[in-house]
């Protein structure tokens, strides 16, 4: 917390005598969570909002706004004063959904700015202790032999989760039946609790629940270094990469200077040592880049996905 107070104390001085008018935070600041408490979403947002708390002296709250595949709590900060208080939780959940939902009262990269990523975790296959099959072949193999047998769970219809079990249905050429959820969390407790066989879910997921499920394969270039003995999908013949990120976002006609206040204090806040060491803990990867980078990485995932949606057959009609 140190570190983080002299990073943050340096960078406010640098702002100058505008600044100082009116030294941000001013006054209680809100960040929005479209999904439901107790998700990793939630858990960082709740750690990020406390060191910022304790390193500004100001309030972070948080308000959990699930619903609509994170369009309900999307479309409150859209309509929010852009004035730097009140903050978007963001995650690919909102890119997928601009390849999938054209009736949104907001246009993701038209209403709102990215101002800093927190991190980045891989996809992996799960599946539950109680299926068969100990590798990605021996699924496949099950599968084809008993079509329509076999199910995953994912956080409900176009969700990040959803398009990648359809992915990996596609690719492999399988018949596996989608269990919608209405959450995430629903969905991990499903597989967890043997009421669904699998899942595409995130690397920190595997990683924190082993021996309660069986992680088949991992979306990622290389093997992770928390799960060494878990294979990518890469080394199975099957050429896919994916992941799920987590950043801060705000509505567009926020100005310039708080939105780069608010970039530098998150930039800041990803060299805190005990950030590191949560996103180590959780299989999660800290991201530093600045706001262009950003804006570009959410628009290259827009890209990404409505092909994928389009392959499947979804999408914008």
């Amino acid at each position: 917390m140190r570190l983080i107070r002299s990073l943050i104390a340096v960078m406010l001085a640098a702002f100058g005598c505008a600044a100082a008018a009116d030294t941000y935070p001013s006054r209680p600041v809100k960040i929005v969570v479209p999904f439901s408490a107790g998700g990793p979403a939630d858990v960082y947002a709740r750690f990020v909002a406390e060191r910022l708390q304790g390193a500004l002296g100001q309030a972070f709250v948080i308000e959990n706004r699930p619903g609509g595949g994170s369009v309900i709590g999307t479309d409150i900060v859209a309509k929010s004063a852009p004035d730097g208080y009140t903050l978007l939780l963001m995650s690919n959940t909102h890119t997928v959904n601009e390849s999938l939902m054209p009736g949104k009262p907001f246009v993701l990269m038209r209403d709102f700015t990215a101002v800093a990523p927190i991190n980045y975790s891989d996809l992996v296959l799960v599946v539950n202790p109680a299926v068969p099959a100990k590798t990605l072949a021996e699924l496949i193999a099950l599968a084809k032999a008993q079509p329509g047998k076999l199910n995953y769970a994912s956080s409900g219809p176009g969700t990040p989760y959803h398009m990648a079990g359809e992915l990996f249905k596609a690719m492999a050429g399988l018949d596996i039946v989608h269990v919608p959820y209405k959450e995430s969390s629903g969905a991990r407790t499903g597989v967890l609790g043997g009421q669904v066989d699998g899942a595409m879910t995130y690397a920190s997921f595997a990683i924190n629940n082993k021996g309660r499920i069986r992680p088949l394969a991992v979306a990622m270039e290389k093997r992770h270094p928390l799960m060494p003995d878990v294979p990518t999908f890469k080394e199975l013949g099957v050429d896919w990469v994916d992941g799920a990120y987590r950043g801060i976002g705000v509505a567009k006609s926020t100005s310039p200077e708080a939105r780069k206040r608010l970039s530098d204090l998150w930039l800041a806040l990803n060299t805190d040592p005990e950030m590191k060491k949560l996103a180590d803990q959780s299989g999660f990867e800290l991201v530093n880049v600045g706001v262009d980078q950003m804006d570009a990485f959410m628009r290259d995932k827009i890209r990404v996905y409505t092909q994928t949606a389009q392959q499947m057959g979804l999408g914008k009609k």
